[in-house]
């Protein structure tokens, strides 16, 4: 039988894309479902590829100063919730979810919170007292929650992750390197990558290898410009986008990948069998992308540089280990793709339907 169901995933990239992919596995198993955004933009470019309903929370950080904002919010997640009587409400973690959850409780609404994270967010914390149930991405954040109450599910992401093919314009003998800082790009790595590649580049041509190298770069709006500039001026064979709107082929096309470590970028590697060199958000809340980025490091799928002391050098050196064994990067390929949970969209929704 169809339900109604909201699903809250506003805030940034990483919350939203998980949160639109268990809202297309419900609409395809018949359900009515409406996304709930905090109406940030950065959102609006996640959002394309949704034709469902949407409503903008227009929630805001959790802090005091914004105490009258996160009131107002409340009031009209209560108001929308009452004219859409939803069935359950499933949120997917951040700012974004406290005044849909709070909402929800007032109005007795079944809710399912989702944690990305091996530490989770403070928002999933304090929430998940009022929850029926909390999904998890890795196994050991179970001990945060109270017993029986999570699901381990992995995290859902968008649909054609390791499916769509490898760019048809980078050459096929180039070594690729993808560097990517999420959807709203990481300035500190893209100074360090404009450092360190034309290392690697007059590395290579010492060797006769000079060609060799290929750049995919999502650098976010801010450093869009001067990144492109570099790679021009030391003539490094690139595609420099401030949002890369191929993902999944840039995941297809790469040998290697340097990132961030927040929970989508390392399922989506994982996905797409990628290995990777992890960067972590140093302020990340509770040092979560460190400990993302040990799971698999720990599993041998990728390795990790702490932002405070890795160097333009010691990149480029990881870089060209990288292009000079071959092997080391197959077995870590391998063991990014036994990491790889491909049903976890369908793991939340079943859990989704479960609970109301």
């Amino acid at each position: 039988m169809a339900k109604r169901f909201i699903v809250a995933c506003g805030g940034t990239g990483g919350h939203t894309f998980p949160g639109l992919a268990v809202a297309r596995e419900l609409v395809n198993r018949g359900h009515e479902v409406a996304v709930w955004t905090a109406g940030r933009a950065i959102e609006n470019s996640v959002m394309k590829g949704w034709d469902g309903a949407v409503f903008s929370t227009r929630a805001r950080p959790l802090a005091l100063r914004h105490a009258p904002g996160i009131l107002y919010s409340i009031m009209r997640c209560r108001r929308e919730m009452r004219r859409f009587k939803p069935d359950a409400l499933l949120a997917m973690g951040s700012y974004a979810s406290l005044p849909p959850v709070l909402a929800a409780r007032a109005k007795g609404v079944r809710t399912i919170l989702h944690e990305a994270n091996t530490i989770p967010g403070r928002a999933v914390e304090f929430l998940s007292r009022y929850a029926n149930a909390v999904a998890i991405s890795f196994a050991d954040t179970e001990r945060f929650f109270p017993e029986g109450k999570t699901r381990l599910t992995g995290l859902p992401i968008r649909e054609n992750i390791g499916e769509d093919p490898r760019f048809n314009d980078v050459p096929r003998e180039a070594f690729v390197v993808f560097i990517t800082g999420g959807s709203q790009g990481a300035h500190r790595v893209n100074e360090l990558c404009m450092q360190a590649l034309p290392i690697v580049k007059r590395e290579l041509e010492r060797m006769g290898k000079g060609d060799d190298l290929y750049v995919i770069h999502q650098t976010g709006a801010a450093d869009e410009e001067a990144v492109r500039a570099v790679y021009a001026s030391h003539r490094i064979a690139s595609r420099v986008n401030a949002f890369e709107h191929e993902m999944a082929r840039a995941f297809a096309t790469a040998d290697f990948t340097i990132c961030r470590a927040g929970a989508s970028t390392c399922f989506e590697l994982a996905q797409s069998a990628a290995p990777a060199l992890f960067i972590p958000l140093p302020s990340a809340m509770r040092n979560h992308q460190h400990f993302n980025a040990e799971a698999f490091v720990k599993a041998g799928a990728a390795m990790e540089a702490i932002q405070e002391t890795v160097t333009p050098r010691s990149l480029a050196n990881h870089i060209l280990f990288q292009y000079s064994h071959p092997d080391h990067l197959e077995a870590m390929r391998e063991k990014m793709k036994s990491l790889a949970i491909p049903d976890a969209a369908s793991r939340v929704a079943d859990l989704v339907e479960g609970n109301c």
